[in-house]
């Protein structure tokens, strides 16, 4: 079933308008009725799809389909990934990481020592997992210091909005330079180079700006209370250590066999490309992520305490998991809000606007990619439909090399600018840091769009220079 044909055409106009409608009744439900997200999204995305022409025996499928399908991206993630934080948090594992952190970087680095751990942490890892497992870390660094627990979240939060929006291999950069015939080598290196200034500027020191707004938040106790433990029972930092870096080392596998089996170096046939597909992906790393961590940070060490870990084991799973069901809800229900835009035919409407206005192809490609990113609120469709479109028009001008993949980075850095309520990570970090629907808005929305914007604007200079 395409979903953007289900609905009656309307022309740009009255598409910007059910489009703006539908956002202020959904923040009016949320913020002034105080209606549950959850429930919020759902009413608002069948009554959306209403007004907007798709029949009404089209309109559930919709709905149930974007939800189904960000919830079947997202929960395994968020589980597996919740679960992996928690043993981390529980052992003392984010205590010992935060000691050393401290110990090595200092106590007024701390905020800057989080931000470029998370900018490792996030080179292979999607945002949404990679964010949960960071977590605990940067609540005990919270606690430990005091303060604010925005000055600590948010600098993490642009590290993370920026390796996921531009940098191979995530989806959305990788999608947007196939689809355009770029390098993606290339590509990665136009991306370190305008990605880390625009971390720095508008990630990293923009969050310490808006932490100052917040001075007094609280750490959440999403993991329920934390636990200091003495010193015979932590875990070695090099246990811990290995337990956060052996999904990114599983990950980088599978995409490093991928690429070498795309490019005709290994063979789709060979034992080491169907390891890399087995224990590669996402989700299957995180289970046994999971799994090795169980064993390494909880089972181990208490039966050579001999304490029992049958019952207890399975107490802090269910705990880890509790909180993360009301997230998953609202996420799919965010996906669902996206796919009712995307079948009135909005973003298409307006990009094919845009393409057709003569605008410099840099900045057609950058606005196309907003446009769709504000319609649907998926970054990685944003990034592969806006580089679709715009694929004949760059083609044709010739450009190749530097200049081919300045035009990639300026279009992925549409693609994360201008997030809101139908945007799932919009949710699931909101939900996770203890926001509110307006204080997401503030922070999450805020960073986003700066990172965006800034990586376009450095895009462009490169691109003139490089031309």
């Amino acid at each position: 079933m395409d979903e953007m044909t289900l609905a009656v055409e309307h022309p740009t106009w009255a598409l910007l308008l059910i489009a703006a409608a539908s956002i202020a009744v959904l923040m009016l439900l949320i913020v002034k009725v105080r209606l549950h997200a959850f429930f919020a999204l759902i009413i608002v995305s069948l009554l959306t799809a209403l007004v907007a022409g798709i029949g009404v025996g089209d309109v559930l499928d919709v709905v149930v389909g974007g939800f189904s399908t960000t919830v079947g991206n997202v929960a395994l993630l968020i589980g597996f990934g919740a679960v992996l934080g928690r043993l981390v948090e529980a052992s003392g594992g984010a205590q010992v990481l935060a000691e050393k952190m401290l110990r090595t970087f200092g106590e007024r680095k701390a905020p800057l020592a989080l931000a470029v751990a998370s900018l490792f942490y996030a080179f292979p890892i999607f945002l949404d997992a990679g964010f949960i497992v960071m977590l605990p870390i940067i609540y005990t660094v919270a606690r430990r210091l005091g303060g604010s627990f925005m000055l600590y979240v948010l600098p993490s939060i642009g590290a993370f909005l920026m390796m996921h929006a531009l940098t191979p291999p995530h989806p959305g950069p990788t999608a947007a330079a196939t689809v355009m015939g770029a390098d993606v080598g290339t590509v990665l290196v136009v991306a370190l180079l305008v990605g880390l200034p625009t971390w720095y500027l508008a990630g990293y020191r923009l969050g310490l700006v808006l932490a100052k707004r917040y001075p007094d938040y609280p750490v959440p106790n999403l993991f329920g209370e934390p636990e200091v433990k003495e010193k015979d029972e932590l875990p070695a930092f090099g246990i811990v250590v290995f337990c956060l870096v052996l999904p990114l080392v599983l990950i980088f596998f599978n995409t490093l066999s991928t690429t070498l089996e795309a490019d005709g170096t290994l063979s789709d046939e060979s034992a080491v490309f169907a390891l890399s597909q087995l224990i590669g992906p996402t989700p299957v790393a995180l289970l046994i992520s999971s799994l090795v961590a169980m064993y390494l940070l909880y089972i181990r060490p208490r039966r050579g305490r001999g304490e029992s870990v049958g019952s207890a084991l399975s107490d802090l799973t269910d705990n880890a998991l509790a909180p993360v069901c009301s997230i998953i809800l609202i996420t799919g229900a965010g996906g669902a809000f996206g796919a009712v835009l995307t079948a009135t035919g909005i973003g298409e409407s307006i990009a094919g606007g845009l393409d057709a206005m003569g605008l410099p192809v840099i900045l057609a490609g950058f606005l196309v990619a907003v446009a769709i990113r504000v319609a649907q609120g998926s970054a990685t469709v944003a990034a592969t439909t806006a580089g679709s479109i715009m694929a004949p028009g760059v083609a044709s001008l010739g450009l190749d090399g530097f200049a081919l993949a300045t035009v990639v980075v300026a279009i992925v850095a549409g693609s994360i600018t201008c997030s809101h309520f139908n945007d799932s990570g919009f949710w699931l970090v909101g939900r996770f840091c203890g926001f509110d629907t307006m204080t997401t808005l503030k922070t999450w929305s805020v960073i986003g769009t700066a990172i965006g914007v800034m990586a376009f604007l450095l895009s462009w200079v490169t691109y003139a220079l490089v031309t």
